[in-house]
């Protein structure tokens, strides 16, 4: 159980459940229960694969920094167990995404949208363009729904996405940034600093709302 609940933490919970039951969202509108849940379970799925990969890549900066509150850090789970983990899990995403109800294009949409959260912990962490994985990925969420049942994608779910994922991603940094800065971490959110970076996610998210009104939202169930 003690190593269940380290797996669990790994994967940054609150966050992936929150991106599962947003996909549950999206898939309720588009299909019934039984689909809707087969496809937030592939993006659970992919969202563990996330979540323990940037506790991989973090290690030694959580080391630095004394993050006890890591279960890889407090010695709960080992490097060997995550990494065995994510290659445990990572073909049953592929396949819940590729082979489930949202079918090949929209299954490939959000497989790319699970790389691209993947490729952030890797690289784009680290550089100036740090925002655009995460713009990617939930511009991808809501548009691989519509693409499953041959919908039109429209302008609200791909940019309204992208906007919240991008001033998700700002927010997410401001707590961690002057431990960032001291270990070099260059992402936009630092080299904006905390007030540019909530300034640039208050501007986001207010951008996002006035795209997702109420019209949009009643587009997607037009025939």
């Amino acid at each position: 159980m003690k190593t269940l609940n380290g797996l669990r933490r790994a994967s940054h919970f609150g966050p992936t459940l929150l991106v599962t039951t947003i996909s549950f969202f999206f898939a309720r509108i588009y299909w019934w229960e039984g689909p809707a849940y087969v496809i937030a379970f592939g993006v659970f799925l992919g969202q563990l694969v996330v979540g323990w990969s940037n506790d991989l890549i973090d290690y030694e900066d959580d080391l630095r920094h004394h993050r006890t509150k890591k279960p890889l850090v407090a010695g709960v789970i080992t490097q060997s167990l995550l990494k065995k983990s994510i290659f445990l899990v990572l073909p049953w995403a592929i396949a819940f995404n590729l082979f489930g109800p949202l079918g090949f294009i929209g299954g490939s949409l959000s497989i790319f949208a699970i790389g691209c959260a993947v490729a952030y912990n890797f690289y784009f962490k680290f550089t100036i363009l740090s925002p655009l994985p995460y713009a990617i990925a939930f511009g991808a969420l809501p548009s691989c729904m519509a693409l499953s049942k041959s919908q039109p994608v429209h302008l609200w779910m791909w940019l309204g996405g992208a906007l919240f994922g991008t001033a998700a991603h700002f927010i997410n940094v401001i707590k961690d940034m002057d431990e960032d800065h001291q270990s070099g971490i260059k992402g936009l959110p630092q080299r904006l600093g905390k007030k540019g970076s909530i300034l640039v996610a208050v501007s986001l998210i207010a951008l996002a709302l006035i795209i997702i009104d109420f019209e949009s939202l009643q587009s997607i169930k037009e025939p």
